[in-house]
């Protein structure tokens, strides 16, 4: 059983994580900054999220870019950019395998239906939000 401090601050690592933007924190600055090994951190992070510290942060950046796709007109180019992925070729990579569609594909569909509907299909809803008391079907 984890220590209650130590789950505070793998806590407070999983909020640093999910800063998906161009000055994210790598992995071992967040364990560093939470008082661990990046080993450590690694391996008690998957235990207790069910997660890699890196899958993390590649779901907060896609979480961010579908945002950003479906209410802006910024470019997939600055998108990528802009929540910190290194190269637009393996951010559209990671969005495909993640979301099933490139960001275009992405955001042509889902911005057309966003005007016959004016919420997000329950399948683009985060999980998370699934924790918050009346936000689910």
């Amino acid at each position: 059983m984890l220590h209650k401090h130590l789950l505070n601050r793998l806590c407070k690592a999983r909020v640093l994580l999910r800063q998906a933007d161009a000055d994210s924190l790598s992995v071992p600055e967040v364990a560093r900054s939470v008082g661990l090994s990046t080993f450590h951190f690694i391996r008690l992070y998957k235990s207790v999220f069910g997660e890699t510290p890196n899958q993390c942060q590649i779901r907060a950046r896609i979480d961010k870019a579908k945002d950003w796709l479906l209410t802006t007109d910024i470019s997939v180019t600055r998108i990528c950019m802009d929540t910190g992925c290194s190269s637009t070729g393996s951010f559209t990579t990671q969005f495909k395998q993640q979301v099933g569609l490139s960001p275009r594909a992405f955001r042509y569909r889902y911005r057309s239906q966003r005007k016959v509907r004016p919420t997000l299909p329950d399948s683009l809803i985060p999980g998370c939000f699934s924790l918050m008391p009346g936000k689910m079907k």
